[in-house]
C-alpha cells in the first residue's frame, strides 16, 4: 500500500471521526437545581419562587415574602429558585451570580434581600460587580477574593441554568412564578399578605396540620395590599 493511499484512508478516517463528533448532541450541564430554603414546616408545605432579581414584580412582593417568613415561621418552607429573564433584564443574571456566590459564604438570604431591597441602584449600572462586591461586604461576606473569584465561576454560572432547566420543565415563563408544594398556582396571590395566608392556610391544612392561630402585627407597608408591576 502506497502512502498516497495511506494518506487517503486517514484521511477519510478523520473526515468520519469529526463529523461525529461536531453532530454529537450537546451534553447536559451536570448541575443540580439549588436547595435555597428559609425556615422549617411542621406540616410539610414549601412555598417555592420563581424569581429574577431585576424584575420588577418580583421586588414587589419580596416585602410580603419576607413577613411570611416571619408568621410562618415553623409551618412553611420557603424556596427560591433562579429565572433570569436575561431578554428584558441585563443585570438578572448578574445578581444571581452575586447571590450564588454570597451563598458560598452562607450569605445567600442576606444577600437575596439586598438585591431585591437595592433594586433600583444597581438595576441599570454597567459595572455589577463593582456594586456587588460592596453589597457582599455590607451583608458579611468575609473572603471578597473568594467572592469575585466565585461569581465568574461556570460552576456559579451552571447553577443558574439548572434553575432554568427546572423552571422551564414545570412550564414556568415568567416571573415571579409561585408553587405550593411543587404545584404552579394557575395564577399569583393578590399582593398581600392575606391572599396568600389563604393558600398557605389550605395546604397546611391539606397535609393534616393546623395553621397559625395569629400571625404577627404587619409593617406599615404591608397594612394595605400591594399591587405588583405586571408579572415579567
Amino acid at each position: 500500500m502506497n502512502k498516497k493511499t495511506i494518506g487517503i484512508i486517514i484521511g477519510a478516517i478523520l473526515l468520519v471521526a469529526g463529523f461525529f463528533y461536531f453532530t454529537k448532541p450537546a451534553e447536559k450541564g451536570s448541575a443540580e437545581p439549588t436547595n435555597h430554603t428559609f425556615g422549617t414546616s411542621s406540616s410539610g408545605v414549601t412555598l417555592t419562587e420563581y424569581a429574577d432579581f431585576q424584575c420588577p414584580a418580583c421586588a414587589a412582593y419580596h416585602p410580603i415574602l419576607k413577613q411570611l417568613k416571619v408568621d410562618y415561621d415553623g409551618y412553611v418552607v420557603f424556596q427560591f429558585r433562579h429565572f433570569p429573564l436575561e431578554a428584558l433584564h441585563k443585570n438578572a443574571r448578574a445578581a444571581g451570580r452575586a447571590a450564588e456566590a454570597a451563598s458560598n459564604q452562607g450569605k445567600f438570604w442576606e444577600m437575596h434581600d439586598y438585591l431585591f431591597e437595592n433594586q433600583q441602584q444597581w438595576q441599570d449600572t454597567s459595572d455589577p460587580l463593582s456594586l456587588f462586591e460592596s453589597y457582599a461586604e455590607q451583608v458579611g461576606v468575609t473572603d471578597l477574593a473568594k467572592f469575585t473569584t466565585d461569581y465568574r465561576s461556570s460552576t456559579v454560572n451552571d447553577l443558574i441554568n439548572a434553575d432554568l432547566d427546572a423552571g422551564r420543565a414545570l412550564g414556568v415563563e415568567s416571573t415571579p412564578t409561585f408553587l405550593i408544594d411543587g404545584k404552579v398556582l394557575d395564577e399569583n396571590p393578590s399582593g398581600s399578605i392575606e391572599s396568600f395566608a389563604v393558600l398557605l392556610d389550605e395546604a397546611i391544612k391539606a397535609k393534616g396540620g393546623t395553621p397559625p392561630a395569629f400571625r404577627t402585627e404587619q409593617p406599615a407597608t404591608s397594612e394595605t395590599p400591594v399591587t405588583p408591576a405586571p408579572q415579567q
